[in-house]
């Protein structure tokens, strides 16, 4: 290692051994960051038995290859889909909601919007707290916080006495108004937690303290459903860390990115229900910065889904409009009521089924799809030989000699390359009466063409220009599928950084640490009081230095609001230029809010329709020294036996069956080297087809550039 790198590593700060450790549908993925700054990887099969299971077996093979002891390390970082798994398998907690008279359907309601706009028989999915466990209680309050009818604290026994009956796990408390002024929920939420110490209760003035009833009441049952699944993971796996000598702090990745200590999380599980996808997304912000590419998509293809979110002049996109369950797993301004409303900072992600383990079949009429049914960890793909019955598109990807025909994972994951061409046969070139090769090629198509409409809901449907970024490909897949998705949307550059397949756990390390808070401040700009918007910004900001505070360090605040047309229902959310208010801050945010209203909604009503906040947040941020370093010196390569070999790769009815030179990544140097090229690797495999050539950078990144980019 050279002396400026070392001096780099080992700055007034010191880098500490740090792991972080992502669950996915397939995989689980473990990064060790040691006091040199060198970065090891482990990948294995995810345990869906006891996830917890698998990322201890993970850390401690990591921690053997390296000679760490388990004692040694400072941090464990963590980001996992059990919130998420919860929702989407109808295996929360059984919960019961506490709201104020005449308000007991708001979830059975919701926005009276059907998302499917032909289908009459569309059945909304049910809500997660049932109506026979939904209980209403008199108390009014006004939008100011005025009392308009007491708390009726007589019913509150009765109210106690039936949750108990019903033996609910959890408790959401959720009040019209409550807002604006917290009163009667907290006096019900002492109540059950005193009566009821075991169950779970969460208040929405606690959680979400913002207008709209049916998204405040969504979230807080949100919160509920998966708190004890949560509480009962976590708790789990810092036993299980603290078993084989691991008594190191446990930080969770949240849904709007940034880490938090697992303690804070189980407390608001809700913040945690979509950081699966969020640390990929972290790591592509790390690159951003490291290489100075202000305009990412990043592209997250694992085993079971493909994932989508941009960077834009260096900074995440966040939304607060997303929704979980029933089908949905993106956001979306036009389409709603398909799922669970998710009010929380949530990184805009979206999200398709379509990974190595999806499932190829055909429909009623003979068209073949693929996903979004995955065969995941277990059985995992027929070439895994572990009882998978299926066809996927990791079978497809080894047929067409994408995919190294022995083993994934440096030899940890076998792979049958006979099986795959048996099943690739049976289920799809048989049922097509065609070339094998060509009934996996049309696999890989459908593939890339799912992908890329993940890509369009989060650039071309919301005034981006795909052209006009980079993408950004990681995940075990993500660089096999690059260049096919932006061959179709005409982007010219793809990058793969270094561990790509292992990327979210790059994310983890990458991570600041987060809180943010936000409350309703419903105001016309025009009227806005400088010095009362900055109050209400001081007091989000004691809220979050007072929780952070055992962290020893100022946190660095941003401020944002959201704002609206006036008679407008929903709201963009936009960031103050700095943290100190005066009459041209409120100008600015009125400015920028009508700068996105134009590039999402296509126009703007200046001079027409009067601006309008609707709430303020404050977001801190503690941002540790020792962050990995990407580059050849500190990512620790593995030799794998195919390196230098060829092999034959089928690249579509254009070009053929071509022997494909197979190397890694340190192979590549700084000049251009076309097409066709396999660069496997432990975490991965990335694709270089004809007409694209690919470099390395000094960051250890592939570039891979369309040929004749510079006649454009």
């Amino acid at each position: 290692m050279n002396r400026n790198l070392s001096d780099q590593l080992n700055a007034d700060s010191g880098t500490r051994v740090r792991i972080a450790a992502d669950i996915g549908g397939t995989f689980t993925d473990v990064m060790v960051l040691g006091q040199d700054g060198r970065l090891t990887t482990k990948k294995l099969l995810s345990t869906p038995g006891d996830y917890a299971d698998g990322v201890v077996k993970g850390i401690l093979a990591a921690l053997d290859e390296t000679g760490i002891r388990p004692g040694d390390i400072a941090e464990v970082l963590h980001g996992c889909t059990i919130a998420t798994n919860a929702i989407l398998e109808g295996r929360g907690a059984s919960t019961a909601l506490v709201t104020t008279r005449g308000f007991r359907d708001v979830l059975e309601i919701k926005r009276t919007r059907i998302p499917e706009l032909y289908a009459p028989l569309y059945v909304k999915p049910p809500p997660l707290a049932p109506r026979n466990l939904r209980f209403e209680i008199t108390e009014r309050l006004g939008p100011r916080g005025d009392v308009r009818i007491p708390l009726a604290e007589d019913e509150i026994p009765k109210i106690i006495e039936r949750i108990a009956d019903a033996k609910v796990e959890a408790v959401a408390v959720c009040f019209i108004h409550s807002y604006a002024n917290a009163e009667h929920e907290q006096t019900l939420g002492a109540a059950l937690r005193d009566a009821l110490p075991e169950v779970f209760v969460t208040l929405s003035s606690d959680l979400l303290p913002e207008i709209r009833e049916y998204e405040r009441t969504s979230t807080t049952v949100i919160n509920a459903y998966v708190g004890p699944p949560v509480r009962h993971y976590i708790g789990s796996l810092i036993n299980n860390l603290k078993a084989v000598g691991i008594d190191a702090p446990l930080m969770v990745m949240q849904s709007g990115g940034g880490v938090l200590e697992a303690e804070l999380v189980m407390e608001k599980p809700a913040l945690i229900v979509e950081c699966g996808p969020a640390a990929g997304v972290v790591g592509g912000l790390h690159i951003s910065r490291a290489q100075n590419e202000a305009n990412l998509i990043t592209f997250d293809m694992g085993g079971t889904t493909a994932k989508a979110s941009i960077i834009e002049n260096g900074r995440l996109m966040h939304t607060d409009e997303y929704e979980v369950g029933g089908g949905i797993t993106l956001s979306s301004k036009l389409t709603k009521g398909g799922g669970y409303a998710l009010k929380t900072p949530v990184i805009d992600i979206s999200e398709v089924g379509a990974g190595g383990g999806s499932v190829v079949w055909f429909d009623k009429v003979g068209v073949m799809k693929v996903g979004p049914q995955s065969m995941g960890a277990v059985p995992g793909p027929a070439c895994y030989e572990l009882g998978g019955t299926e066809a996927t598109v990791t079978d497809a990807n080894v047929v067409l000699g994408y995919v190294n025909p022995e083993a994934l994972a440096g030899g940890d994951v076998p792979v049958s390359i006979t099986r795959a061409h048996e099943i690739v046969t049976e289920k799809i070139a048989d049922r097509m009466s065609g070339n094998i090769l060509d009934g996996a090629y049309g696999v890989f198509t459908i593939a890339s063409a799912n992908m890329v409409r993940a890509v369009k809901a989060i650039s071309t449907y919301s005034g981006r220009d795909p052209r006009d970024f980079t993408l950004l490909a990681f995940g075990g897949n993500g660089g096999i599928f690059a260049t096919a998705m932006a061959d179709v949307l005409q982007m010219r550059r793809v990058i793969v950084p270094p561990a790509a397949g292992v990327f979210s756990a790059i994310g983890l390390l990458a991570s600041d640490i987060e809180l943010s808070a936000s409350k309703t401040f419903l105001c016309l700009a025009d009227s806005a009081d400088a010095t009362e918007t900055a109050e209400r910004y001081n007091q989000l900001a004691v809220n979050v230095r007072n929780r952070l505070a055992d962290r020893g360090a100022e946190p660095k605040f941003t401020h944002s609001a959201s704002l609206r047309y006036a008679g407008q229902a929903y709201e963009l959310t936009v960031e103050s230029p700095d943290t100190a208010v005066t009459e041209a801050t409120i100008k600015t945010l009125s400015d920028r809010f009508e700068d996105e209203h134009e590039r999402v909604y296509g126009h703007r009503f200046s001079g027409i329709g009067e601006v309008e906040f609707v709430s303020l947040a404050v977001t801190g941020a503690l941002t540790p020294a020792d962050k990995p370093i990407l580059n050849s010196e500190t990512v620790a390569t593995r030799v794998l036996r195919n390196g230098g070999s060829r092999r034959s790769a089928y690249f579509g009815p254009d070009h053929g069956s071509l022997e494909t030179p197979v190397i890694d990544r340190f192979a590549l140097d700084s000049n251009a080297r076309s097409g066709p090229l396999i660069i496997e690797e432990y975490e991965g495999t990335t694709l270089v087809p004809p007409g694209w050539t690919a470099s390395l950078d000094g960051n250890a990144n592939i570039v891979i550039e369309l040929l004749g980019k510079s006649d454009s």
